[in-house]
């Protein structure tokens, strides 16, 4: 046998024997079945609990459906436990585990967690509809700041200036709809307020190549400064003439909206939530479908092949920024639109933050950060829900619910998230 092969053959033998054995997930899952088991098996609740499903639609009825917290919380934790026996002997074996296995075993978690949660009420009755719709609604600013992030990211621009282009929109919203008693006026005022931060974070990141996460974090702390000052100085003492913007119409889609369960959900909106249908949708045609997403995605990615076949790099990722200004400034204007119709200081509280840990959980697809999105809503929503149903969890975790799903994420215990490869870095053209 020659050098070479005597070569080839050992090196193909070192090959085979290197396995790497990835232990993080399955030691968390270890341990989340094991507190679950603990929790929402052991302890859980004696009470039934009662799930409606048939609010909000006029031709259909149903029973509530009854779930057993003591039953459903044992079969969770046995399907946990077994999964963590699967993703231990894969992790042991050095192979991948299976795409489905963190859904899977989140989704167990989290709805054990929320019958344990029910159940220990003094009123363990709740509205599935009312539930969705409110996650829907609550989830609507993350995901329009989570579109403006993305396009910015797939374009090779981090943005941490989300959080202030939600509070720049909210407050040019209030600001014109109040003065020209026009809820459509202040919409298009929060898109200008959205592209005005993102024109701050073009200028230094694209032009000056200051670092891109710095020149987030400050654009975000000046935004609230001035805003604050603002509110304080100019908003609160005329609050009936510039705080006081009428809100966005709601209205419900004819036929759909009598679908059972999903309807009223999704087709008894107020009209932000249907604009923000067709910006997800169209962001995910121009991505995938048009010249202009190839374009995106090749400067996100190789931005000095992008060049060498004639693209301008900078000036798609500065068109690219302020487009995802306008998007997120509509996420703003949710605040002062349809939530309230008057602006506070900091009244975002760290949405914007979230959003970003929405893209990230979404792997830099909008289909991942809307379903990424829904799911901080539905959470920022549970906390209320439990709140009222009065439940035993100190109101002090479930505060924290959001923030701690948000860590959860971002930390990658669904599974490892990989940005476009040109993200943070700035081009020169040489």
């Amino acid at each position: 046998m020659s050098v070479e092969a005597t070569k080839a053959t050992s090196l193909s033998s070192d090959t085979e024997t290197l396995v790497v054995k990835d232990w993080k997930n399955p030691v968390i899952y270890a341990v989340l079945a094991l507190v679950a088991t603990l929790l929402i098996g052991l302890r859980a609740p004696q009470a039934t609990i009662s799930l409606g499903i048939s609010d909000g639609v006029s031709w259909f009825s149903a029973e509530p459906l009854r779930i057993n917290p003591q039953t459903y919380g044992w079969v969770a934790s046995a399907l946990m436990l077994a999964l963590t026996l699967y993703s231990l002997v894969t992790a042991k074996a050095g192979k991948t585990l299976g795409k489905w296995v963190a859904p899977l075993f989140w989704l167990l978690f989290a709805t054990g967690l929320l019958v344990w949660a029910v159940g220990s009420t003094a009123s363990p009755s709740l509205s599935l509809v009312s539930l969705l719709n409110g996650a829907v609604l609550l989830s609507v600013p993350m995901i329009f700041g989570s579109m403006g992030g993305l396009l910015c990211e797939r374009s090779g621009v981090v943005n941490i200036a989300i959080e202030g282009q939600l509070l720049l929109g909210a407050f040019s919203a209030v600001l014109v709809g109040s003065l020209t008693k026009s809820p459509w006026a202040g919409l298009v005022a929060a898109m200008v307020g959205g592209m005005l931060v993102s024109a701050l974070l073009a200028v230094f990141a694209i032009k000056y190549l200051v670092d891109q996460v710095i020149v987030g974090v400050v654009v975000n702390v000046l935004v609230s400064g001035l805003t604050g000052f603002f509110f304080t100085r100019v908003l609160e003492p005329n609050a009936s003439v510039l705080n006081s913007a009428p809100k966005l119409p709601a209205f419900a889609i004819p036929g759909l909206s009598e679908i059972p369960v999903l309807g009223p959900v999704l087709f008894n909106q107020n009209v932000l939530v249907y604009i923000m249908y067709i910006v997800v949708a169209t962001i995910w045609f121009a991505l995938n479908k048009t010249r202009w997403g190839l374009r995106t995605r090749a400067v996100g990615e190789h931005p000095k092949a992008a060049d060498t076949l004639g693209v301008n790099v900078n000036r798609l990722r500065a068109t690219n920024v302020l487009l995802a200004g306008a998007v997120a400034g509509m996420g703003g204007a949710f605040f002062t639109l349809v939530s309230v119709s008057s602006f506070n200081s900091d009244m975002t509280a760290g949405q914007g933050y979230i959003a970003l840990a929405a893209l990230i959980f979404g792997r830099w697809t909008p289909i991942g950060a809307l379903s990424a999105a829904l799911l901080f809503g539905f959470s920022l929503n549970l906390q209320f829900v439990l709140s009222i149903l009065g439940t035993s969890v100190p109101t002090e975790l479930l505060a924290m619910l959001p923030y701690l799903v948000t860590i959860f994420a971002v930390a990658g215990l669904v599974g490892r998230s990989r940005g476009p490869a040109a993200v943070g870095i700035p081009y020169v053209k040489e």
